[in-house]
């Protein structure tokens, strides 16, 4: 009897993962909630209707992707690709936009048909968040500080916030007729996905990995000059309150969403360390998604971010995260101690390796050099007698030293923080 096998594009996560998984998960409720935002649960599967009236039923989502079927009753139901149409389904049916604000988040699966890759599956994790009820560009700024928080807390790094305005309705409706002129011109030399997006949907052209394609894009009309007055001034206020904030960030007039919802602002968190689905966080306005719901006018906004794509990250970057700290025991006194000196060194925030194991110095440091540390802390027999350490700088000039137990931590910090000059012995 053969062996079953998971569904293509629906993917294990083995215990060795899970770790990383709880971890970001629970630092961005922790966020998240830290700016006033509460949990809602809504349901996997929603009617169809429901998607192809929010995402747009031209969009490679609906037109293609989704898992769409029909129940007992014969009513087309759609297990849920994101969350932002449910999340404002159920708050315009249950009155939590009615004369009310709201900063609301979910966590859970998504699911799209598509060809899987690396960092994308068919069933797939995200974490989102919506703020509904507010049009200033301060709002943007927030949700947009509160992501980029959540990059420092988890320690990660080398990712680049790309930023753009789409525009009012008006305004997008006006550049969509300006791109499609252009490109109409050139439309036998775009490769075949475009050219059908040609006809339904020409925003997703300027989204073309192809290079003959990105050719003819860099030379179509930019979209900011398509913008009205109101959006202009959004924009702009937008990118002050981002520069006041300390938040980096790339204009990228280039930058659309593959939704059909978004108006004004919008954004991606990209990395070059996740090959071609770079994009870790996504997200921007929907002002008029409320109302084409069937609630009233409500300006809003949103982002939502995988957790396949986050892990990874995490993943890569761990290998190439060296810990603080080297525990160099000889001896089995000298283990003990040391299990005390690791643990006091981590209620500091410190990351610290202990030796485990019968080796001598010699190997001992080998393994120290080998994990990247940037400290090795030495604990012997002359050391137990005396009181102290030798603390061993690891990735600098820097000589070693010896120190009692009371400057044991400022002498780490101060080495691993790069402090200038050496430390005397005492």
């Amino acid at each position: 009897m053969s062996k079953l096998q998971s569904i293509k594009g629906m993917k294990d996560i083995l215990p060795a993962e899970v770790g990383a998984w709880q971890r970001s998960e629970s630092v961005m409720r922790r966020v998240v909630e830290a700016y006033g935002y509460r949990e809602i649960r809504f349901p996997l599967i929603e009617k169809t209707e429901l998607f192809a009236r929010s995402i747009g039923e031209q969009t490679d989502i609906v037109g293609k992707e989704m898992y769409t079927f029909s129940d007992r009753d014969g009513d087309s139901i759609t297990l849920r690709p994101e969350g932002t149409a449910g999340c404002v389904r159920a708050g315009i049916q249950h009155g939590l936009f009615h004369n009310q604000q709201q900063r609301l988040y979910y966590v859970g699966p998504m699911f799209r048909h598509e060809r899987p890759q690396r960092g994308r599956h068919r069933q797939f994790h995200q974490i989102g968040a919506e703020a509904v009820g507010w049009e200033g560009p301060d709002i943007d700024a927030e949700m947009i500080s509160l992501v980029s928080r959540f990059w420092r807390e988890l320690g990660v790094g080398g990712i680049e916030l790309q930023l753009n305005s789409l525009g009012d309705q008006e305004a997008r409706r006006r550049y969509r007729r300006e791109l499609v002129d252009f490109l109409s011109q050139y439309e036998s030399h775009l490769d075949k996905d475009s050219q059908s997006r040609l006809k339904t949907n020409p925003l997703r052209i300027l989204d073309s990995k192809d290079e003959r394609t990105r050719e003819i894009i860099a030379k179509a009309p930019d979209i900011l000059d398509s913008l009205g007055s109101q959006s202009r001034v959004h924009f702009e206020t937008l990118q002050e309150y981002l520069s006041a904030a300390g938040v980096e960030y790339r204009v990228n007039s280039r930058l659309v969403r593959g939704l059909d919802y978004y108006s004004r602002t919008v954004f991606e968190w990209t990395s070059n360390r996740l090959g071609a689905q770079g994009t870790v966080c996504a997200g921007g306005r929907y002002d008029g998604l409320v109302q084409d719901l069937g609630g009233k006018a409500t300006p809003a906004i949103g982002f939502a971010l995988g957790f396949e794509r986050l892990v990874e990250l995490m993943s890569a970057q761990e290998h190439e995260k060296p810990a603080d700290v080297y525990l160099v025991l000889l001896g089995t006194a000298a283990k003990r101690t040391g299990l005390v000196v690791g643990e006091t060194l981590r209620d500091a925030g410190l990351t610290v390796i202990g030796h485990c194991g019968e080796s001598g110095i010699k190997s001992q440091m080998k393994r120290a050099d080998k994990s990247n540390a940037r400290v090795a802390i030495l604990i012997g027999e002359d050391e137990l007698q005396t009181g102290t350490y030798v603390v061993k700088p690891m990735r600098s000039d820097r000589k070693q030293t010896t120190v009692p137990e009371e400057r044991l931590l400022e002498t780490i910090r101060d080495v691993i923080g790069g402090g200038a000059g050496e430390i005397d012995n005492p």
